[in-house]
């Protein structure tokens, strides 16, 4: 009698090859790799580095496009490259912009998830994503899908909960959550060690550098959300760990989908806010 055909699929967290019975990842542990939570279109997406970086971009300018359109009117066009096609601080405002005033006066803490998808004009956005998306992908190869959804959520919440900490009056932009990524990158970098860890380490170390220079050249740069990401970064990375030394558990796709949910969530509620005062007034 001839043995039946055993199917295969690549484990949804190692991505390496493996019969579809087996109860346990033999290269990395998880459980029930065919399991239904495991193999669906949400975890496919995310498996694949491209859908998940197009997905952060495609919300940061969405959200751009509608801070425009919001206040067309209040729209600052001008010949300064920094300011050339900004919102209206009325409906980055609205939008979620986070600091002393929103935070303080208006009791919206939760703009500091918010302000990580608004931007102050279209090279603010621009640098902000050209940076991401050639960090991302190192992060998602190194750390997880997962791991990067709680690493850019966390580190942005946390360097704009510094920079309110230390009194700025309003502030937007993804750059804390990419400085996030930067010290995750150094840290792994720095704790892998060998001749490709210390090769990560050097060039992350020179974007670290560039980051101060520009900071202190440019006016008008939350330096203290850019510190407070990458110091919350680096600390995330230590804690949550990378795959090399640790592959992603139940933990770190649970905590991802709390970051998540609660992005979702909080923009939804800014977007909805926003567009009510827009059209009642």
């Amino acid at each position: 009698m001839p043995e039946p055909k055993r199917s295969s699929l690549l484990c949804p967290n190692c991505r390496k090859l493996i019969s579809a019975d087996e109860p346990r990842c033999p290269y990395c542990g998880t459980s029930r790799p065919a399991a239904i939570w495991h193999n669906n279109a949400l975890t496919r997406g995310l498996g694949r580095e491209d859908t998940l970086v197009n997905w952060v971009i495609f919300l940061n300018v969405g959200m751009f496009i509608l801070a425009l359109l919001l206040n067309p009117a209040g729209t600052r066009v001008s010949f300064n490259p920094l300011t050339v096609l900004a919102p209206s601080d009325l409906s980055l405002l609205r939008l979620g912009a986070t600091g002393t005033i929103p935070i303080d006066r208006l009791h919206r803490w939760w703009s500091l998830l918010t302000a990580n998808y608004l931007h102050g004009g279209i090279l603010h956005i621009v640098f902000n994503m050209m940076a991401f998306r050639q960090l991302a992908p190192f992060v998602i190869r190194e750390f997880g899908p997962y791991r990067m959804i709680s690493l850019f959520t966390l580190s942005g919440v946390g360097g704009f909960l510094v920079s309110y900490l230390a009194g700025v009056a309003l502030t937007i932009g993804a750059s804390a959550a990419v400085c996030g990524l930067i010290g995750a990158a150094l840290f792994y970098g720095k704790n892998r060690g060998g001749t490709y860890g210390q090769a990560v380490y050097k060039q992350v170390s020179g974007w670290v550098v560039g980051l101060f220079v520009f900071g202190l050249l440019v006016p008008g740069i939350n330096n203290w959300g850019h510190g407070g990401g990458l110091v919350c970064g680096a600390l995330l990375a230590y804690l949550l760990g990378y795959r090399e030394r640790r592959p992603e558990t139940l933990f770190h796709k649970s905590l991802a989908g709390i970051c998540a949910a609660l992005t979702v969530l909080s923009l939804g509620w800014a977007v909805i806010g926003a567009v009510f005062l827009r059209f009642a007034g």
